[in-house]
């Protein structure tokens, strides 16, 4: 139960597909009046919640809520990045990366029980060229990826999966440099690399499976070109958090990643898109954010099943096996053309 305690509301009206009108009423039901000093602030442009966030912070007040889709979520989690004040999440998107992440209810009451609860954990986040990130950042198709699994409602998510799979197949490999904590690695080849501090875009797509907000490291993701025929399984992989079990992907873990790529383009942090150069700086912010989490949720939910693992295992397995016998074909033949 909360008492005493100044706690406002940000809600973005427009975002979202959660019906907000009844948030007043639940506040009322959940939140005392008498006992705490309650704000309900609508925002009216783009980058206010931000700005409302950061002000209220300021302010000293002991809880700011995001009520919206992901977009206002990581708005205001930005505005209170090394504050005493702690972030609330009511999830009304279609991703809900974070919330998922968390193991909070994607429902308004279910998430005000939680909120009542004031559980609060100081948790990690991270920059990338000093742009704050809660979930993932990445380049090359993870920026068009983790839009698109944000975006996907309830959408046949296999199906759905597999297709974006299968349109990025056009997306063509970057050779990245990059260094881990001051180890420089061999350059990879890859579709995509993508940076996570949780485990998933949003919609249960877990890019990171083994990502811990409160272990003081980041994960690295690298993504290995694939086929179409690869790309129903690398989907499968995602959805059933085996993805760093597949032959395709290399993952690393660090608080400090430097990356260096061969031209300037498009990187995303938690789905927000922006051009940067070819040198990328990485790095992890430790308790750094203090975020109300459900103490009840089981944390096994984050692992795979034993039929998902060994499946997975199974599959990937023969993924390698075709791999291995198709790569001396190619070879052979490129000989033979020039006899």
């Amino acid at each position: 139960m909360l008492e005493n305690k100044k706690i406002v509301f940000i809600v973005n009206p427009i975002s979202g597909v959660g019906k907000k009108d009844k948030l007043p009423e639940i506040v009322d039901k959940y939140i005392s009046r008498e006992s705490n000093e309650i704000d309900i602030i609508f925002t009216e442009y783009a980058g206010h919640a931000f700005n409302i966030a950061r002000q209220k912070a300021e302010e000293g007040v002991d809880i700011v809520v995001a009520v919206g889709g992901d977009g206002t979520v990581n708005e205001v989690a930005r505005g209170l990045v090394e504050s005493q004040t702690a972030l609330g999440i009511i999830p009304c998107g279609s991703g809900n990366g974070l919330a998922r992440h968390l193991m909070l209810p994607i429902n308004m009451e279910g998430a005000m029980k939680i909120i009542t609860e004031g559980v609060v954990h100081a948790l990690d986040y991270g920059l990338i060229n000093d742009h704050p990130f809660f979930c993932t950042c990445g380049m090359g198709f993870d920026a068009f990826i983790s839009k698109k699994f944000a975006d996907a409602g309830k959408r046949g998510p296999m199906k759905y999966l597999e297709n974006v799979l299968v349109e990025g197949l056009k997306y063509k490999p970057e050779t990245y440099s990059i260094t881990l904590d001051g180890n420089e690695t061999e350059p990879y080849k890859a579709f995509l690399v993508s940076v996570a501090n949780a485990s998933q875009y949003g919609n249960d797509a877990y890019i990171a499976p083994q990502a811990s907000m409160s272990d003081g490291l980041l994960d690295v993701v690298i993504m290995e070109p694939f086929d179409i025929i690869d790309a129903p399984q690398v989907g499968l992989d995602l959805m059933n958090k085996t993805l760093d079990k597949s032959s395709k992907i290399r993952s690393f873990k660090a608080k400090d990643i430097h990356i260096t790529r061969s031209a300037p383009g498009v990187i995303h942090f938690d789905g927000d898109p922006i051009v940067e150069g070819t040198d990328l700086h990485v790095q992890l912010k430790s308790k750094g954010i203090r975020i109300i989490i459900n103490e009840h949720a089981d944390k096994n939910r984050r692992k795979p099943n034993v039929m998902q693992s060994a499946f997975s295992e199974i599959v990937n397995e023969l993924m390698t096996v075709r791999d291995d016998l198709t790569h001396p074909v190619s070879t052979m033949k490129s000989i033979l053309k020039k006899v």
